[in-house]
């Protein structure tokens, strides 16, 4: 009886190490049916940018249903993207940040730039990880309705070439030479699902060591304004006292808690007009370049040389900030405007993006009919402002409204003050 069940019991072992075996040949059959989905996918969003649709004209917006569809699709899982080859790339962006939440998504509010720069990767079958197997970096974080054309971001990325030699064909080898003949398009793919706002100006093979953070060697800023009656030469005058190495902790938004150093170093500050007017008024433009900047920077410093180009603060009053010694308290003041920001450009060694004829054909189709719209919305209002209605004689003839008088400007110095970051350090070590 005890060798029967013996048997038994030796024929269900064989049974389950048979189903097994056979479990383990199922899964590596689906992981390679998965591979050549994502394959396959790839290409048929490579030749949809050749299609004439894309050179010719702006194509169909995709219906709302099959971005959907596009988005949950079954089977889809970037860690089954790990045995292709990948290499670090580095990619230039640029997006239009009046509809988003900033750039990084890390602030659980939507949409923000980062957020929808993954699902296109996603969509693409680009990613060949998570986000922190794909050792993804970014330059800056501009905020809410900051624009930008040159920010850089630089993560692993699903590659088309393979290692030469012994090791061809091995799974999960990561290009390290800066070969690109025959590599995937990135700019032309990820262009093709990206939103209207947002665009791949190039790519750039990058080194596995490189940080679009630390890496970077300067960032240029740009902020747009209109002339009106400012004292240009009174801001230009205030503007070069922010060059070179100082204490911005009285022109930014302290972050006591994770920022300890205020020291930055400003190497260009210029103020130029652009080509364009509008009713006789010139639009001009800021250009400040540095190493680094501090949270809300920009904006603090724009809103001081406002005050100075309104003759209601002297250039001095930049010196006075500066000194930290002297004025260890911020004065309160409201930082200018997050619209006319645009993050211009990031600095690198070695760092050259390239961009395909075909993909920088389509983006310059692209951006040029997005500024034919914004130029028609434009001429809309225009044509509102026109068409206002004029005031009757009779309305002429009426007292005129006492108007809100506008409330006089509190010269800086003598202003409130926020806490120092001594007093923000104490106040947070107690609260730990």
């Amino acid at each position: 009886m005890a060798t029967q069940l013996n048997g038994v019991d030796n024929n269900n072992l064989k049974l389950i190490a048979t189903l097994q075996a056979r479990v383990k040949e199922l899964e590596a059959e689906n992981a390679r049916l998965l591979s050549l989905f994502a394959d396959c996918h790839s290409h048929e969003m490579e030749k949809k940018s050749h299609s004439p649709d894309e050179k010719g004209m702006k194509s169909k917006k995709p219906n709302r249903k099959s971005e959907k569809k596009i988005e949950k699709m079954p089977g889809y899982c970037t860690k089954f993207m790990s045995h292709h080859s990948k290499r670090y790339v580095a990619l230039k962006v640029m997006y239009f940040g009046k509809r988003f939440y900033g750039f990084a998504s890390e602030a659980q509010m939507e949409p923000t730039i980062e957020s929808e720069i993954f699902k296109a990767l996603e969509k693409t079958r680009l990613l060949v990880g998570d986000r922190k197997q794909s050792q993804y970096s970014r330059c800056g974080r501009t905020d809410k309705g900051v624009s930008s054309v040159g920010q850089v971001i630089a993560l692993f990325l699903r590659s088309n070439l393979k290692i030469s030699g012994a090791n061809s064909g091995s799974s999960g080898e990561i290009i390290l030479d800066e070969r690109h003949e025959g590599e995937i398009d990135y700019v032309r793919v990820l262009n093709q699902v990206l939103p209207n706002d947002i665009r791949i100006l190039g790519w750039c093979p990058a080194p596995v060591d490189f940080h679009a953070r630390f890496s970077c060697l300067s960032r240029e800023y740009k902020y747009f304004f209109w002339k009106e009656n400012l004292n240009i030469l009174a801001m230009e005058s205030a503007g070069k006292k922010f060059l070179g190495e100082h204490d911005f902790r009285n022109l930014c938004k302290m972050d006591a808690a994770n920022v300890h150093n205020y020291r930055r170093r400003i190497t260009s500050f210029e103020i130029s007009p652009t080509d364009v007017r509008y009713d006789g008024n010139q639009l001009c433009v800021i250009k400040i370049r540095g190493s680094a900047f501090l949270w809300h920077q920009v904006r603090c410093m724009v809103a001081v040389l406002f005050m100075v180009g309104k003759d209601l603060e002297s250039p001095s009053v930049i010196d006075m900030l500066l000194d930290t010694d002297k004025i260890p308290r911020k004065p309160q003041y409201i930082m200018a405007s997050e619209v006319p920001l645009v993050l211009q450009s990031c600095e690198f060694e070695d760092i050259k993006f390239m961009c395909s004829s075909d993909a920088g054909q389509a983006l310059r189709v692209h951006l040029a009919n997005e500024c034919q719209i914004y130029q028609l919305q434009a001429a809309i209002f225009h044509e509102a402002l026109l068409n206002c209605m004029p005031l009757s004689d009779d309305q002429s003839l009426l007292p005129i409204r006492e108007t809100k008088k506008k409330a006089s400007h509190v010269p800086l110095m003598s202003r409130p003050t926020e806490s120092s970051y001594e007093e923000r350090r104490a106040k947070f070590n107690s609260n730990t």
